[in-house]
């Protein structure tokens, strides 16, 4: 159903870019407003299914155990990369960068709508506003090492290091009192 909702907004929305295409003064309103309605109802279905799938308790389960696998991962090679981090020359730092926290920054991004279900909104604010900026620093470590500028790659590394720590303990911690809720149920 929810592919099925997916190819009909794609649909809809080409269908309707090409019917107001065909005349450059005039539109068939007759066909275009019946398409942008299939094109929306189909949005809200998939959004509604998206939803549905992603409350399901298997996939809350499954993608804490990602967030938080990732989320300690991603502490841990900023440690290793904060204890080594003026032995690595500048120019080489972006590609450790890509090496050490690419696949986990990714896994987490993926599963982040989950704590929103699990943690509730200021969860998953709290734990986001640390993650975010954490991510920023480690971008910007990036970009500092591709334009050479080592103070910058040694300072934002300890950055990143706090904010991804206080991530990780503000998830921790949210994760110990979903359980005790979870368990008292």
């Amino acid at each position: 159903m929810k592919h099925a909702a997916f190819m009909l907004v794609i649909l809809a929305f080409l269908g309707g870019a090409f019917l107001a295409s065909l005349d450059e003064n005039d539109v068939n309103w007759w066909l275009f407003i019946p398409t942008m309605i299939v094109g929306f109802v189909s949005a809200f279905v998939y959004i509604r299914e998206s939803n549905r799938d992603a409350i399901h308790s298997d996939t809350l389960t499954n993608n804490q155990q990602i967030m938080s696998a990732a989320l300690h991962n991603i502490v841990t090679h900023l440690d290793e990369l904060e204890g080594r981090k003026d032995r690595i020359p500048t120019y080489d730092m972006r590609f450790e960068i890509d090496r050490l926290f690419r696949e986990d920054l990714m896994q987490f991004a993926d599963a982040r709508n989950s704590m929103k279900h699990l943690f509730g909104i200021q969860g998953f604010a709290d734990i986001m506003s640390s993650f975010a900026a954490g991510e920023r620093y480690i971008n910007r470590i990036w970009s500092a090492s591709t334009d050479g500028y080592v103070d910058e790659v040694l300072l934002y590394v300890s950055r990143a290091n706090d904010q991804f720590k206080h991530a990780r303990d503000i998830f921790d911690a949210a994760q110990e009192r979903h359980s005790r809720t979870a368990s008292a149920t």
